[in-house]
């Protein structure tokens, strides 16, 4: 396990060099969506319109905030189920999506297509969306604002701290620290 700076977007070579169990700071533009941004972008995609942001290299955090109190960029931003996307992650790492963020575990379909696409799924700390926040320095809704908080945001962080769980190898820290303390 190491600690990393990473600059998102990022490329597959980037992604490849993460392990499962690296602490990851990232700093720059990230984008949220929960479920009904997921199930819009997936409509558009079968309809043959493209995505309301170039995907290509992207990290998405699984997120919808609280509203901002003064003089901050976002209110508290605390990670969501990852599961509720996995019908709908797979066609995007296909597209080029690099990372997710959220949290819990992820779907055998998910974490193929992880492998497939040099892609890794992140963990960020549910129940320190108030800390977490303080990492993101702007936020700027793009698309589907009619949804409220589960609308699409253009984030830029700043040492954004998260934790690789599947690597670009397929490797699971769930499943590696369930076998470290199996008696």
């Amino acid at each position: 396990m190491a600690e990393k700076q990473i600059t998102v977007p990022y490329d597959e070579k980037t992604a490849r060099d993460l392990h499962c169990g690296d602490y990851v700071y990232l700093t720059g533009t990230i984008y949220t969506a929960r479920d009904a941004a997921h199930k819009r972008m997936y409509e558009a995609l079968a309809e043959g319109n493209g995505l309301p942001f170039d995907i290509e290299g992207q990290v998405i955090y699984y997120m919808g905030p609280s509203p901002a109190r003064e003089g901050r960029a976002i209110g508290s931003a605390g990670p969501t189920t990852a599961s509720r996307m996995d019908k709908y992650t797979p066609s995007l790492l296909d597209l080029g999506l690099k990372g997710m963020i959220g949290k819990g575990k992820r779907a055998e379909a998910v974490r193929e297509a992880i492998v497939r696409n040099g892609a890794v799924y992140f963990a960020a700390v549910g129940g320190a969306g108030a800390l977490l926040s303080k990492a993101i320095v702007s936020s700027e809704v793009i698309a589907y604002d009619d949804l409220g908080t589960e609308a699409i945001r253009k984030l830029e962080v700043k040492d954004f701290p998260v934790i690789v769980v599947i690597d670009g190898e397929g490797n699971n820290l769930y499943e590696r620290a369930i076998e470290a303390y199996r008696v």
